[in-house]
């Protein structure tokens, strides 16, 4: 994280909270799965196929597979500059096309896919030598650097990395509590704020690379 500018920081924060936001949604509408957590999806697979069937597990398996998917369209395209911009928009329109799917046919449980595919995409925003500089959609990896960065605090080699991840994962969380929030009160349209979200970002890089001439 340390290599990411003030601007990509920013930019992470506002993907984090709408990233936040759309799996709260995401998880409320499955009854209990994840569109950017893949871990507890592969747990949750594990324990239906044994308890369940496999027919149960599908879905699970099926999130954690347009994850990747999306994880490797965005790493394909390569989040440089305005691609980013891009990427973002394609986001957006993932998860518009969820919010209208889930008003034609509520019970289409593959429309969430394309919310998994969308945030594993934002995940290839900062790579750094085939990985990701920055979690945005999980917070796994940012907890892991936030004990550190205490830990670092504790022996006096750091006093300020705890910071960036603390603020990534409040991000993060924030933003789960502002999509349960919203999902209570428009049911069904809540999806259509974090599309908006997506699109605004998505503008504002278009046009701050734009001013810089294009450059990464």
């Amino acid at each position: 994280m340390r290599e990411v500018s003030r601007g990509g920081i920013a930019l992470s924060v506002a993907l984090g909270l709408v990233a936040g936001y759309v799996d709260a949604v995401g998880f409320i509408e499955t009854g209990g799965l994840f569109v950017s957590f893949m871990s507890g999806n592969s747990t949750q697979a594990g324990v239906e196929l044994w308890d369940v069937g496999l027919a149960d597990a599908l879905l699970p398996l099926g999130l954690v597979a347009a994850f990747v998917v999306g994880v490797a369209l965005g790493g394909a395209l390569g989040a440089h500059g305005t691609r980013r911009a891009w990427i973002i928009a394609a986001a957006a329109a993932a998860v518009a096309a969820t919010a209208v799917l889930g008003l034609i046919a509520p019970d289409a449980g593959w429309r969430f896919g394309l919310l998994a595919a969308a945030m594993g995409a934002l995940n290839t925003l900062y790579l750094a030598e085939g990985r990701a500089r920055v979690a945005i959609t999980y917070a796994t990896g940012t907890l892991v650097s936030l004990g550190l960065a205490l830990a670092a605090l504790a022996t006096g080699r750091s006093r300020t990395a705890w910071r960036r991840p603390l603020l990534l994962w409040g991000s993060l969380a924030g933003g789960a509590v502002i999509g349960a929030a919203v999902h209570r009160a428009t049911g069904g349209f809540a999806l259509v704020p974090a599309a908006a979200g997506l699109v605004a970002i998505a503008v504002l890089i278009a046009v701050v690379q734009a001013r810089r001439g294009g450059s990464a």
